[in-house]
């Protein structure tokens, strides 16, 4: 009686095997024939100064000759008044 049990035992187990690999392979064309959306315009992040991270560019920073420049102009425009 014993050796019927096994061999019952082992049948379930392989039919328990059979099934679990059948499912996943149906998962796996699943998730195949499902399109992607990982294109890089998705997967880009910026992240500013203070680490924070944003989905858009940062703003170019202003270099202190560009300050200089600027300032220079208004300060003789100011004295040509």
């Amino acid at each position: 009686m014993a050796k019927n049990q096994n061999a019952f035992m082992k049948k379930q187990r392989a039919e328990l095997k059979r099934r679990k690999k059948k499912e996943k392979f149906e998962e796996k064309l699943q998730r195949k024939s499902q399109p992607k959306d990982g294109s890089l315009e998705n997967m880009t992040v910026y992240v500013d100064e203070f680490g924070n991270l944003s989905e858009t560019p940062p703003e170019p920073p202003t270099t202190k000759k560009q300050l200089n420049q600027t300032n220079s102009r208004s300060n003789s425009a100011a004295q040509n008044k």
